[in-house]
């Protein structure tokens, strides 16, 4: 049996997705570490809880979003650790693929929440630019339309059937209203995520990637821009610093699984949003959502 442990990314978290949570061993620490680098109560965000003179207490907010998912994910693979479980290939979905970095002991946690905490406000700040996802397209006649619209771009290629645009807004409207689709669905982001409007955010991020060591990853690990097995740390470091401004390549990351012979795919996480694309993509393939302590066997 091969194994796959998945991480998705921003917009599977949801309120109360902590909460069975706490009692796990270092669940208190990992809350208080991240509350002390980002100066505010994680775990009241977390929760729903409105903080007194604190005006990002909006789960929803990206500089929230993102620390958040990191804790509850990593406290979960921790605890699959604890339980001698393991995995053979490791892959996240956008910010997931920093919790697989901590996942495959590239990063540790401390690390990881201050380049979340660096990432997510670096996204925050940028401005212009819309998203939108597309559902059941042709994708001969999306790829000319990409090719032929300066300014937008795949920022998500997630299935044969579902992909995310991003670029300017005239740009990603010209391609979806011209592409024949079964649905286009803005998206409520605050900016074009995964597109070159991410340009002078990525390079403010790679210098921060600069001043740190990548250890070699204990498991190989699928890059969003480069989704071929590797464990060398510094092949990883380089492959995050352009994660930013280039597309989630999760279509292929899902083929090399197969490839690789990936017999099960656990997705460690709030939500199922990977396992159903696994579903539909992965003939074959087992999978199973791990989301919290009850999951665990707690």
């Amino acid at each position: 049996m091969t194994i796959a442990w998945v991480f998705p990314g921003q917009g599977s978290q949801k309120l109360g997705m902590a909460n069975s949570l706490l009692e796990l061993p270092g669940s208190r620490d990992r809350f208080e570490l991240a509350s002390q680098i980002l100066g505010r109560d994680l775990w009241k965000i977390c929760c729903g809880e409105e903080i007194p003179n604190e005006e990002m207490f909006d789960l929803n907010d990206t500089r929230n979003t993102q620390p958040a998912l990191f804790v509850v994910e990593s406290l979960l693979v921790d605890d699959l650790k604890r339980q001698n479980r393991k995995s053979q290939i490791i892959a996240g979905h956008s910010l997931g693929e920093i919790v697989g970095l901590y996942s495959a002991d590239v990063l540790d946690a401390e690390t990881a929440l201050l380049l979340l905490k660096k990432r997510s406000e670096l996204m925050a700040a940028a401005e212009g630019g819309v998203m939108i996802a597309v559902l059941g397209f042709d994708r001969k006649q999306l790829d000319d339309l990409i090719k032929e619209t300066e300014g937008a771009a795949i920022a998500n290629d997630n299935s044969d059937s579902q992909v995310v645009l991003s670029g300017s807004p005239e740009s990603v409207r010209k391609v979806a209203d011209n592409l024949k689709c079964k649905r286009a669905i803005p998206l409520q982001v605050s900016g074009a995520f995964h597109s070159i409007f991410m340009t002078e955010a990525s390079k403010s991020f790679a210098e921060e990637l600069d001043q740190l060591t990548f250890k070699d990853a204990q498991v190989p690990v699928l890059s969003n821009v480069d989704p071929t097995p590797t464990l060398k740390g510094d092949i990883l470091k380089e492959h995050l610093k352009k994660q930013m401004t280039t597309g989630v390549r999760w279509r292929e990351t899902m083929n090399v699984m197969q490839n690789e012979g990936v017999t099960t795919m656990v997705e460690i996480g709030p939500g199922n949003v990977l396992s159903g694309l696994a579903k539909r993509s992965m003939k074959g393939v087992l999978t199973s959502q791990i989301s919290n302590a009850s999951d665990l066997g707690y």
